[in-house]
């Protein structure tokens, strides 16, 4: 294996070490017979990272080949494990990426896990739109966005929040970073939307705990791809953003939904 392959391998698509001790919540299911494709797919990937959580092993659409969904990762292998290819499959004929149409099916799916009541959602009285937003309480647009929220409900878009704390659960002290402390507070507190407002104001919440899901949350971002704050995401898994002001999220958000626009 050339120098080059390996230093494209491990960072395009098998950068996986830094989200694989992060995807815990994957539902086990019976491992592949050893001499199935998917069986010699997964030891491929393992045998180039051996510490790889793999989430989803389908077929691809290109004949021959498996696509694989590991640590916020998707790569495309042969099924007799020789070839791994990482980028953009598109399809020749509609000249859309099927890649992206993967990841919208996949992320859709993961999303729907979710309960509403794990979420901080900001919504119109009947909202034509949803988003789902992983959110960093301190980041720059996430406050930018959070400060339109008003101009968005009115555009019929309701707005759920989920937990990203862009520095991590914990720092390499081994301790809870204190923007996840800070959204642990605002999760727990009695009045979640008054608390996280008032965070995204620069105003600290009130320290408290409880049984929380902004962990498990910022595992789920990690799974899902999730690099950096706001990651916006349609209804049908696509995501639309990054920071969106009002006018541009309805226009995205008309193109991935299924009441149209």
């Amino acid at each position: 294996m050339s120098k080059k392959f390996w230093l494209t391998l491990c960072s395009g698509v098998l950068a996986l070490q830094a989200g694989l001790a992060i995807a815990q919540s994957a539902v086990s299911v019976p491992p592949p017979a050893a001499s199935t494709p998917e069986s010699i797919v997964r030891q491929t990937i393992m045998r180039l990272v051996p510490k790889a959580k793999i989430d989803q092993v389908t077929p691809a659409p290109m004949p021959g080949f498996y696509q694989v969904i590991t640590s916020g990762h998707l790569v495309y292998v042969s099924a007799d494990g020789k070839y791994v290819m990482n980028g953009d499959l598109i399809d020749g004929v509609k000249g859309t990426s099927l890649t992206d149409d993967a990841w919208a099916t996949y992320r859709k799916a993961e999303l729907a896990k979710v309960p509403v009541s794990e979420r901080i959602v900001f919504a119109p009285p009947h909202p034509k739109y949803t988003v789902t937003v992983f959110t960093d309480v301190t980041c720059p647009y996430c406050r930018v966005l959070h400060s339109q929220i008003a101009a968005i409900n009115k555009e019929g878009i309701a707005v759920q929040y989920l937990a990203w704390p862009r520095s991590g659960v914990t720092g390499e002290d081994g301790k809870p970073t204190s923007t996840y402390n800070e959204m642990v507070s605002i999760w727990c507190a009695s009045d979640r939307n008054d608390a996280f407002t008032q965070a995204k104001k620069g105003r600290d919440p009130k320290p408290t705990t409880c049984n929380n899901p902004v962990k498990d949350q910022f595992d789920l971002g990690l799974k899902l791809g999730v690099t950096g704050t706001p990651a916006v995401y349609a209804e049908d898994g696509t995501q639309i953003g990054g920071y969106l002001a009002p006018e541009q999220m309805l226009e995205a958000v008309k193109e991935h939904s299924g009441a149209g626009g």
